[in-house]
This record gives C-alpha cells, structure tokens and sequence, in this order.
C-alpha cells in the first residue's frame, strides 16, 4: 500500500505551540514534511513573494526535521510541493484563532496556504481554532505558554481524527479546499457540523498607537443570516467543516447580460452642448 504524504504548514511560524504536536499526530496518517514560515505571518492571505529571494533553512525541533522559510505561507506551500515533499495533501494550521467567515478566511495565511495547495492540484485542509466567549487576548497569551502544551496535544488529536475523516468521506472531490474551525476545547466528542460561509466582515481594524496605529482584533460585522454557517457553529460550541469553492463567476439573470451586452451596439449619446465652453459659462454648467 502507497504511503500518503502530507505537508503541514501554517502561518504562525516554526515556533507557533500547535505545531510539533500537530506534526505528531499527523504522523499516523502518513508521511509527514513540515515547511513554515520562519516567522508569525498572520494576516496575509494567500501573498506569493514576487521579487525578493526567500531562504528555505532546515531546523531541528524537538527531535523533527523541520523547513523553514523567510516567505509567506503561500511561498511555504510553493517551496513544500515543488522542493521539499511533493505531496498528496496540504494541511494548514493549526491556527491560533477562527478563520471563520468571508473576511476573516479571505485575509487568512492559514487559509491561503491550503489554497495554494488546492492551486497546485492537491487536496488542501486548514485548521483554526479559537475562544469564542470569554478574554480572547488572555487565551491567547496563555495558549502559548508551556502550560498549554497538553491542551495542544489533544487538540492535535482531534484534528488529525477530523482530517482522517475528512479524507475518508469524500467531500474533497466536492470542495476545492476544507476549513475546519473548532473549539479550543474541542475532543473527539464535540459535535461536528458541516457549514456554509459566513457572510461576514469586520469593523476597522486599525485604532490609534502612538504616533502612528496598528492592527487590533475587531468584531464581526453581519452581512447575512448566520443560519447554518462555520460562525454560528463556532457560537454554539461545535465544530464545523466548511467545503469552499474557489471564487466564481456569479450567475445573472438574462435580462441583466443583455442589457449590458446589447449596450455595445449603441452609439454614444450627442453632446447637449459644445465642447468649447464660453468664457461667461459658469463652472456649474461646465462640469
């Protein structure tokens, strides 16, 4: 039997708390590289480097072999496929925050590494968890502590079960990508609910900082029901797995396509007036 391999990466970088325990519990599914950036590059979408030359340096972690690199975690995907593993699935994460809903998933690095998995033609996961209730900002410091090691580790558990399934089930073959957002105390009991996209945003991000502003966590902002979506999952408590699609064309009604396409056949409308305006025309009638 052929043995799967699987590339982790993520966008906090090599010393992120989720990934040497996420590397081990991948290692029962296969084959495991692990190509991060060598840095936190949160935020940043699915960025390629273009111009500047990026390293890719092999470190050694708790007894694992590591890559890392000084691009984006796109740029680790990139080096992982085509330097480091060429393999059959992408995993991503595990994120130390939700990537839930359109806003937070379109400027994920998590997210956006698994995308440019799925642009080079592999199966692409990515994981995120987070704290809904509570001081956010305190569990985040906390879950970067030694202390918080164990959580991790059955956390890691959790999520290599859900990627097992995941994998099993098929859904793939009816998703570009797989956005799994779980609880921070998620088990292999938590229910699990497959979701639809939140159609959410988020209020702005930057506030005041000295004499200049940086970016803060900022709350959501509605721009549909949360029915049934990867948001209201992460509210009630529960896991949810979210097929994405890569972004489309949008469907139209006919009448709107001809009404745009049928335009081209018109001639533009005669001036009402001579381009040349009189020294005594007023800047009102002018413009």
């Amino acid at each position: 039997m052929t043995t799967r391999t699987l590339l982790l990466t993520n966008d906090d970088g090599v010393d992120s708390p989720a990934l040497l325990p996420f590397a081990a519990a991948l290692d029962r599914l296969g084959r495991v590289a692990v190509v991060v950036p060598d840095r936190e590059r949160s935020w940043i979408g699915k960025a390629i480097t273009r111009q500047d030359e990026i390293s890719l340096t092999v470190v050694e972690r708790e007894g694992r072999r590591l890559h890392t690199t000084s691009g984006y975690p796109a740029d680790a995907t990139q080096l992982g496929i085509t330097v480091v593993a060429d393999p059959d699935v992408v995993v991503s994460g595990i994120n130390l925050g939700h990537n839930h809903g359109v806003g937070f998933m379109m400027s994920s690095g998590t997210v956006g590494a698994a995308v440019e998995g799925w642009i080079s033609g592999r199966t692409a996961v990515a994981f995120s968890t987070g704290q809904w209730n509570g001081d956010y900002a305190a569990w985040r410091d906390w879950s970067e502590t030694p202390d918080a090691r164990p959580a991790w580790e059955r956390l890691a558990d959790t999520c290599a079960q859900i990627l097992e399934d995941v994998l099993a089930s098929g859904i793939t073959d009816h998703a570009d990508v797989v956005s799994v957002n779980l609880p921070f105390d998620s088990t292999a009991a938590t229910p699990r609910r497959v979701t639809s996209l939140a159609r959410v945003g988020y209020a702005g991000l930057f506030r005041p900082d000295g004499g200049g502003y940086r970016h803060r966590f900022t709350e959501l902002v509605e721009y549909g029901p949360l029915d049934g979506t990867d948001v209201e999952a992460a509210q009630d408590g529960a896991v949810s797995i979210t097929p994405l699609l890569m972004p489309a064309a949008a469907v139209v009604p006919d009448d709107l396509v001809r009404t745009l396409t049928d335009g081209q056949t018109r001639q533009p409308a005669s001036p009402t007036t001579s381009p040349t305006t009189s020294p005594t025309t007023s800047p009102e009638s002018a413009t």
